[in-house]
């Protein structure tokens, strides 16, 4: 059974640039075909089942966690996979509120996301456009255009430059991790390899080590801290996860090229 649709018309829709949002949950007699296809692009985000895309006589599956961009002025059919039922969540938008760079210069992408960290971030943003829509609260035009393109941003990243999904959850833990002590033993748990196959793996795929990757990470908030904060040098290291001053002063140096006092003192920006 399908969800409630919320829709847009008149100057509102417009303005917006959102033009009909919702969540269906469709058995295998649902299609919907537009031989001339739509001035608006539509997004697909699938949770459960299956459901295809055919363009340009080119018929594409999409299943659990791919993402779908379909383009404007695309001839098209859609519908459920036959003996499935067809889970997702799904907006019809104008080409006019999104930058450029971000819509693809082709007919139909069918893109699956493999971490699991990102399914539920991009699920969690599709969830924010349906509640922003239904509430129709203050700034919800605002609202829904900035969730969506969170999606269309998080979509563009994966494509520019895809990833190894056990390394993006590598990076995503060591992120969320980064005061604490890290262990390569329990990172590798995690994420399901040996450390050591985990090291080699990083390692090829970024160019740097775990080590320096983690370092990297939190020199980088550690010169945040210092241009925008008042806390002393001692203080941001241990903020930022460094138990031994003398190894942070090094690090920091070593990327910045002076002490962290200097750089507090003489107004570095954080990126220097």
């Amino acid at each position: 059974m399908s969800e409630p649709i919320y829709t847009l018309s008149g100057s509102e829709g417009q303005a917006s640039g959102v033009v009909i949002a919702g969540h269906f949950d469709n058995p295998d007699t649902y299609m919907t075909r537009r031989p001339g296809g739509m001035e608006d692009w539509l997004i697909t985000y699938t949770l459960k089942g299956q459901g295809y895309f055919v363009t340009s006589g080119v018929r594409s599956v999409c299943g659990p966690g791919d993402i779908t961009l379909l383009k404007s002025g695309t001839p098209h059919e859609y519908g459920t996979e036959k003996g499935n039922r067809w889970n997702f969540v799904w907006a019809h938008f104008s080409p006019r509120m999104m930058e450029t760079g971000l819509l693809p210069d082709r007919e139909l992408i069918v893109h699956k996301v493999e971490s699991e960290a990102v399914r539920k971030r991009m699920y969690r943003a599709f969830k924010r456009v349906l509640a922003d829509f239904g509430e129709r609260g203050p700034y919800w035009h605002e609202l829904s255009e900035n969730a969506l393109r969170e999606i269309l941003l998080l979509l563009a990243k994966r494509m520019s430059k895809p990833i190894d999904p056990r390394i993006e959850e590598t990076i995503r833990l060591l992120s969320a991790s980064m005061c604490d002590e890290v262990r390569i033993d329990d990172l590798a748990r995690a994420i399901g390899l040996s450390p050591s196959r985990l090291s080699h793996l990083f390692k090829e795929t970024t160019g740097h080590s775990i080590v320096d990757s983690l370092n990297s990470m939190r020199i980088r908030q550690a010169a945040l801290l210092l241009r925008h904060t008042d806390r002393t040098a001692t203080e941001v290291a241990l903020d930022v996860g460094f138990s031994n001053y003398n190894h942070f002063l090094n690090q920091f140096r070593k990327r910045y090229g002076v002490s962290p006092s200097v750089f507090q003192k003489e107004g570095f920006g954080p990126d220097a």
